[in-house]
């Protein structure tokens, strides 16, 4: 198996499991608490493995500009994201999500100049077709097709920008290590998401900070002990991304990374009761025909 597959699916599965944890979070506390808090364990967790290596701030100002611009970017995935999975079916949202692979298979191509073989370019072709099946229902007819579910719109500003963030980075890592941008760019996804929650978490009219009346505050153990498994999660996943990026095609590395709301896909249909049309079952298999293209030579 090539490394770059390796790895970004390494990302996809702690990635997978992450999203499953910060859905049912999103619902109970409301998506914007949980985007900040989850944020803010992964800002520490760098901080502790900057100070430990012994890593240093970038001194070009480009770089460090590169890192602050792909905070902010990954401030917007994240919140989309999980705002997403807050008020949409959670196997609905994630399998949009994973458009971002396809999506970063073009930007890389065009962006990056990274070229695919016939065999990969169909994988990628029809894992992004089979991505968009999951995402649609069809309910009495072509005329009736619609996104199934209600969160499908956030989902595709989140996909959007999940894609900009593996380019990002990918350009990023040219100056910098995976610790410095890491670093860099989770202060500023930390500091963005509790200056956010000051501002509208406690506003009653705002969705993104709602929460059920009388359920737990995210000073709760047990929602405290979810952001901070979230957090590792995430670090594990973005450690295993970027090391992908440094030795792999983007495009690789990004499109195997997005499979990982297919993990999420499977735990919510297997564990949280929810259910898939034909159609969406059929995306999946479009998924896993694309990654299995992908990863021949």
């Amino acid at each position: 198996m090539p490394f770059g597959l390796l790895t970004g699916l390494t990302a996809a599965l702690f990635w997978g499991t992450l999203d499953v944890i910060t859905a049912l979070g999103s619902r109970v506390v409301g998506s914007l608490r949980v985007t900040a808090g989850m944020q803010s364990v992964t800002a520490v967790l760098f901080l502790a493995i900057f100070v430990a290596t012994g890593a240093t701030i970038p001194t070009e100002p480009a770089s460090i500009g590169l890192a602050v611009l792909l905070g902010l970017i990954g401030a917007g995935a994240y919140l989309s994201y999980f705002t997403g999975l807050q008020f949409g079916p959670i196997a609905v949202v994630s399998g949009m999500v994973s458009a971002f692979g396809g999506l970063t298979v073009v930007l890389s191509v065009v962006i990056r100049g990274e070229s695919l073989s016939p065999l990969q370019a169909f994988g990628a072709a029809i894992a992004t077709v089979g991505v968009l099946l999951t995402a649609l229902a069809f309910d009495g007819g072509l005329r009736a097709t619609r996104f199934a579910g209600p969160g499908v719109v956030f989902a595709l500003v989140a996909l959007v920008l999940f894609s900009l963030m593996a380019i990002t980075t990918d350009v990023a890592l040219e100056t910098m290590s995976w610790i410095q941008i890491y670093t860099i760019a989770r202060v500023v996804n930390a500091s963005i998401g509790i200056v956010a929650v000051l501002l509208l978490a406690r506003r009653a009219g705002s969705a993104l900070g709602h929460r059920p009346a009388g359920g737990p505050t995210w000073s709760n153990p047990r929602i405290v002990g979810a952001l901070v498994l979230a957090g590792v999660l995430d670090v594990v996943g973005l450690i295993a991304f970027a090391t992908g990026l440094e030795t792999a095609p983007t495009w690789m590395v990004g499109l195997a990374a997005s499979f990982g709301p297919a993990v999420t896909i499977m735990v919510a249909v297997a564990f949280l009761g929810e259910r898939l049309r034909p159609v969406q079952w059929f995306g999946l298999l479009g998924i896993l025909t694309g990654m299995v293209c992908i990863a021949i030579p």
